[in-house]
């Protein structure tokens, strides 16, 4: 009894001395604690997992006035790594600092292949004084080229040794590369058909649905904005390549080369009313059932009902 009455007093004194005027202590948990303390102890309790703020701010404030991290006291494998995801104009910004870093072979080649996926020279003995940084350089200028003059563009890499003159090598270039104005490159491929030849037979429709074929064949190869010679060629070849990449289905469907390309033009028609904001009464499911089995009548409708279902939902199959 006596020692609960000497507590109850005790800790009302050191209560009164706590909120006193003197400024010079405070409580925590029955703990008197000097005054100037009391910040750190705030940034204690906000922290989680026992990591202090203070000295993390305190670390971060110390390594800004270090400067940034030289590249050249660090395990080489770890600066290419980070120098590898720069693009060409800061990797160039980044030699001006570390020289032998940034002009290192792997990663100007890692750049040139990454924006142009094939080129003839690539599998070719390089020759004397070759490098990838010039090799990026001749690219970009010929890109720029090609987009001002597709012909003047394909002779300036044939020129540089960049490009076999084969039409299957310059398909094969245009195919991985992402950097060719798609205009300019629809009027070259129109009036080069041995190129388109080779071009689509590049593309693998295996097992692919067929409005999702149509987008991809067209992401690579652009459709004209108006109907005409072009664009029934470019189905026509599109149609002979998804029957080529998917025999089983067509057998299994009863579809032939000449029925794919009555369904393509079917789906482009579809893309047009469903998508038009001038057109105000768009085709519905039933009507674009109707309308496709009377060109392909050995259609099945549900497969014709999934073809609009996905225009529906997924969009336009040329945009």
């Amino acid at each position: 009894m006596g020692q609960g009455l000497w507590r109850i007093a005790r800790n009302q004194q050191l209560q009164q001395q706590g909120y006193s005027g003197q400024g010079d202590l405070t409580r925590d948990h029955g703990r008197r604690i000097p005054a100037n303390n009391v910040s750190n102890t705030s940034h204690r309790k906000q922290a989680q997992g026992g990591i202090d703020i203070y000295h993390l701010l305190k670390t971060r404030k110390s390594k800004e006035q270090e400067g940034f991290i030289n590249l050249e006291m660090l395990p080489p494998e770890l600066s290419f790594t980070i120098l590898s995801y720069l693009n060409a104009t800061d990797l160039c910004l980044a030699s001006c600092v570390w020289q032998d870093l940034a002009n290192d072979e792997l990663l100007w080649q890692g750049l040139c292949k990454s924006t142009w996926g094939h080129c003839s020279i690539y599998n070719k003995n390089p020759p004397l004084g070759f490098s990838f940084r010039k090799l990026y350089m001749q690219l970009d200028e010929g890109s720029l080229t090609f987009n001002a003059n597709p012909d003047e563009g394909v002779n300036y890499f044939m020129s540089k040794g960049i490009l076999d003159d084969s039409p299957k090598e310059i398909a094969k270039f245009i195919f991985c590369t992402r950097t060719l104005n798609w205009k300019k490159l629809r009027i070259y491929l129109d009036e080069r058909r041995d190129v388109l030849d080779d071009l689509v037979t590049l593309h693998n429709f295996r097992n692919q649905f067929l409005p999702n074929a149509l987008r991809e064949f067209f992401r690579h190869i652009h459709a004209p904005e108006e109907r005409g010679e072009y664009l029934e060629t470019l189905i026509t070849k599109f149609s002979h390549r998804f029957c080529a990449c998917n025999p089983d289905l067509m057998r299994e469907l009863g579809l032939s080369p000449d029925a794919v390309y009555v369904l393509c033009y079917s789906l482009i028609l579809l893309s047009i009313d469903l998508t038009s904001p001038h057109v105000k009464n768009k085709m519905s499911k039933r009507e674009f059932i109707r309308n496709t089995r009377r060109a392909a009548q050995n259609i099945s409708e549900d497969f014709v009902g999934h073809l609009y279902d996905n225009i529906y939902l997924i969009g336009h199959v040329a945009a």
